[in-house]
């Protein structure tokens, strides 16, 4: 149970600043603290084969046990951010504060109440180092001058990196450890990072060098110098690239070609099926039009004569003598309209 605790209690003063760790449990230990966080100190092993021990801080004591009829009970004056397990020996100071450095001497003793043992250990407690600052100038020269800056910490310590490894004298013009100002020779080239650390914290920060460039500026001008990587470029580039592939595109390759090969099957479908309803259309016999007019009808002389030798009054209908001439039919071609009265009568003549 006191395990489960001490891991909530050191997840709790993890999530409010720094966490360091000390080990006093040789004489003469040196143990940093970060200013606003927490502080492990191993004072020792465990308390099981220790019957009493007490822990000072400046000759004052703040951790302290003994026997209360017959129970081993501890005081601690800083209980209210401080805590201590006595299962693995561990005293945990939580938000820490500038009062919190000094020496820390712990004093064991035997059943007997002799002393057995005297360890001091001496905290110091550090601002940490919080952000980086890093500012370039591209020189004429095609060198580069870069100062670097952080915000807060106790005796930052800078150096310097070139794509991992350190600068060394050979690619350095110069070197200002006072004001942390480099100056790099022409033709360096390369990640530059500027790291900044004490011994509770460790930040940096990063920036690329400088390239020569000779090219035509939007409005026309021909620029050529040295000048800033990461900068916005000055020359005109081009404004389309090409897609990338990428993996979830070339998985759905066959997804968009199944698709495009059931637009094309549909529309041969609904091609075919136009095709099919013109041919049909185009061989159904068209029924001629049937008017009274639609053939011609010739009529030949119809002539009525008298019977020669018969008086005319005494005529009767049996009596005449009718010649008829022949008559014929012309059917008129069906894609010729009729126009006006087209039928055609030939002349009667009647002759008594």
């Amino acid at each position: 149970m006191e395990a489960v605790v001490g891991l909530l209690l050191m997840w709790l003063g993890f999530s409010h600043g720094v966490e360091t760790h000390c080990d006093s449990r040789q004489a003469g230990a040196q143990c940093y603290g970060a200013l606003g966080g927490t502080v492990d100190i191993q004072l020792m092993d465990s308390t099981s084969k220790i019957p009493r021990y007490q822990l000072l801080k400046n000759s004052l004591k703040i951790l302290n046990n003994g026997y209360i009829l017959n129970n081993n009970v501890t005081s601690n004056t800083m209980a209210h951010r401080s805590s201590f397990f006595p299962s693995n020996g561990t005293f945990r100071i939580n938000n820490l504060s500038r009062n919190d450095g000094g020496n820390y001497t712990l004093e064991t003793f035997g059943s007997d109440g002799t002393s057995s043992g005297v360890r001091t250990l001496q905290l110091f407690i550090q601002a940490p180092v919080s952000s980086v600052l890093l500012l370039s100038e591209c020189l004429s020269q095609e060198e580069m001058r870069v100062s670097c800056s952080s915000k807060g910490g106790d005796s930052p310590q800078y150096s310097w990196t070139l794509d991992g490894r350190t600068l060394t004298d050979a690619q350095l013009l110069s070197i200002n450890n006072e004001t942390n100002i480099i100056t790099l020779k022409q033709h360096v080239s390369g990640r530059l990072v500027c790291s900044v650390r004490n011994n509770v914290s460790d930040v940096s920060e990063e920036q690329k060098t400088c390239r020569f460039i000779n090219c035509t500026s939007i409005n026309g001008t021909q620029i050529l110098g040295w000048v800033p990587v990461d900068s916005n470029s000055l020359c005109i580039e081009p404004t389309t690239e090409p897609t990338p592939v990428t993996p979830t595109s070339v998985a759905n390759l066959p997804l968009i070609g199944g698709v495009l090969s059931a637009l094309v099957f549909f529309l041969l479908v609904g091609v075919a099926v136009i095709c099919a309803q013109r041919k049909k259309q185009n061989n159904k016999p068209t029924k001629p039009k049937e008017d009274e007019c639609d053939q011609d009808v010739t009529y030949a002389d119809v002539r009525i004569m008298k019977q020669q030798g018969k008086p005319a009054v005494q005529a009767t209908e049996a009596e005449v003598e009718v010649e008829y001439g022949q008559v014929k039919f012309s059917r008129r071609s069906r894609h010729t309209e009729p126009t006006g009265d087209d039928c055609m009568y030939a002349k009667v003549q009647r002759f008594r």
